[in-house]
């Protein structure tokens, strides 16, 4: 068996519970959900109060991010092995106290290093929440019902990425930042608690199963490599650094060992046979790209507004947050047209409509309003189910019945190693757009002729240098910023061209498939 998926789990039908149960068990379900994807963007507009209280610099601080993320990458495809080994429902009650517990951790920690350690605790713990509320889901509700709960499940996948910053930026800028960690404490043991009442009887059997330790082994020392370069690359110049030479070596080398060692081990931790299906590749590595570019702009605009546009972290969050209003309109529809249209178009015309609100922002100036910033994420949020539920379906459709454990597994994986590459990755070349935008200002402003322009009217020479040096500085970030939205567009343009590959769906699509 691989150990792929919480779905990995026995996929019988659940027992039949009474539509009040239902509902309380979705509702269980979905908030654990909510709270683990919430982590992955709350702590974004946190960043410079926690850097400023902590002592670090806000770069180092993005480690709050990656960790937890490229943790729970690394826990996610063995979320089947413990499901299977020990029965979902156990685990995911497990999961949730653990995730409380490391939450509060996160919460009290007065050091970099204790709070990074806590959020990989965290991000442990929560990788098997999200595939086995998604497991649980399938048992809870009837056929007859799923699309609908599967729709609203969905839909905190969306909706939380969208609302973390808003969130985060106002505890962090009427309390501190430690409370967007120590809300997840009282959540979670209530969840738990309800889980035990709720869920027991969804319970699967426990099963002795084999575990592929070499393959995690690998897992984890390439991913670990590799998230350590992308990190810590800016502050080291790059592949100019031996340090980042070496990680690098370690993440090629340990990623073409760890795919030899799967393809021909027995009992793989991620089972990449899968990638024979035209299908599935396709479909996932269009999720890898659309993903990423779209969690692009949850990182970027944050930082940008707080560093160089005055913005509190609360409205710098409000400008992200409107996606989610007009994502909660539309995700019915998508639902239902799932069933009616072929899914590539959907996806296709889902990913364009992200790219051309991309393009719509690569146009931002420094005199923006708050409105001019917060309109094209309220239109984004119309095309974003549009990409992400079909998206899911046509993963999970393009592969044998006995392999959607596996792809369920992997489809995770690659979405949350979406998000930390992502992160580094935009931070990178954000921070080399802007160190070339500035250069390039600043000898348009003509140094020389300006200080003395400003002299002119009665500025010394320090000053006139730090009114140049602040205008040059400001441009630059939008610049940069500006820049980085039209390398998003042209990924998602990418993306949404790479989707045909997969071979059109013999009938319609269910949006539970794979879940």
């Amino acid at each position: 068996m691989a150990a792929g998926s919480a779905a990995a789990a026995p996929s019988a039908e659940g027992p039949v519970l009474s539509n009040a149960m239902q509902i309380a068990a979705g509702l269980v379900l979905a908030l654990s959900n909510f709270i683990v994807v919430l982590d992955i963007t709350i702590a974004n507009v946190s960043i410079p109060h926690i850097a400023g209280n902590l002592g670090i610099t806000p770069d180092q601080g993005t480690w709050v991010i990656t960790s937890y993320a490229v943790a729970e990458a690394i826990c996610v495809p063995l979320t089947g092995w413990l499901a299977g080994r020990f029965g979902v429902v156990r685990v995911f009650i497990l999961a949730l106290l653990g995730f409380g517990l490391f939450s509060l951790i996160c919460g009290l920690s007065n050091s970099l290093t204790m709070l990074v350690v806590a959020r990989i605790g965290q991000g442990f713990a929560g990788a098997p929440l999200m595939p086995m509320s998604q497991t649980l889901m399938v048992r809870v509700f009837p056929p007859e019902r799923r699309n609908m709960a599967m729709g609203g499940w969905a839909m905190t996948t969306l909706l939380a990425p969208a609302l973390g910053p808003i969130l985060g930026g106002w505890i962090s800028d009427n309390f501190s930042w430690h409370w967007i960690f120590l809300i997840n404490v009282p959540i979670a043991a209530a969840a738990a608690v309800a889980a035990v009442a709720f869920l027991r009887s969804a319970e699967t059997p426990s099963l002795k199963l084999p575990i592929d330790r070499i393959g995690l082994a690998l897992l984890v020392f390439w991913i670990g490599c590799l998230q350590v370069m992308l990190d810590i690359g800016r502050d080291h110049d790059w592949f100019n650094d031996w340090l980042i030479v070496g990680l690098a070596a370690g993440a090629i080398v340990g990623f073409i060992v760890f795919v030899i060692w799967e393809l021909t081990e027995e009992h793989p931790i991620v089972d990449l046979r899968i990638f024979r299906h035209r299908g599935f590749s396709s479909a996932v590595t269009t999720m890898a790209l659309s993903f990423g570019a779209y969690f692009a702009s949850i990182v970027i605009i944050p930082q940008w507004l707080q560093s160089s546009m005055g913005y509190s972290a609360t409205d710098a969050g409000l400008t992200t947050a409107f996606t989610a209003m007009s994502a909660m309109i539309m995700a019915p529809v998508a639902a239902q047209m799932l069933g009616k249209v072929d899914p590539r178009l959907m996806i296709s015309g889902g990913v364009l409509w992200l790219a051309a609100m991309s393009i719509v922002r690569s146009h931002w100036t420094t005199d923006i309003t708050f409105w001019d910033l917060s309109w094209p994420q309220f239109v984004q949020g119309f095309g974003t189910v549009f990409f992400f539920i079909p998206l899911t379906a046509l993963c999970m459709s393009s592969v044998l019945p006995e392999e959607q454990a596996s792809a369920a597994g992997l489809q995770n994986f690659v979405r949350t190693m979406s998000i930390a590459i992502s992160t580094s990755v935009v931070l990178t070349v954000w921070d080399n757009a802007q160190r070339v935008a500035h250069s390039d200002i600043a000898d348009r402003l003509q140094p020389d002729q300006t200080v003395a322009s400003l002299g002119n009217i009665g500025m010394g020479a320090d000053q006139s240098r730090a009114v140049i040096g602040s205008i040059a500085d400001g441009q630059a970030l939008l610049v940069a910023v500006d820049y980085t939205f039209v390398v998003a567009a042209v990924v998602l343009v990418f993306a949404a061209a790479f989707v045909w590959i997969a071979p059109k769906p013999d009938g319609p699509l269910q949006a539970e498939i794979g879940h």
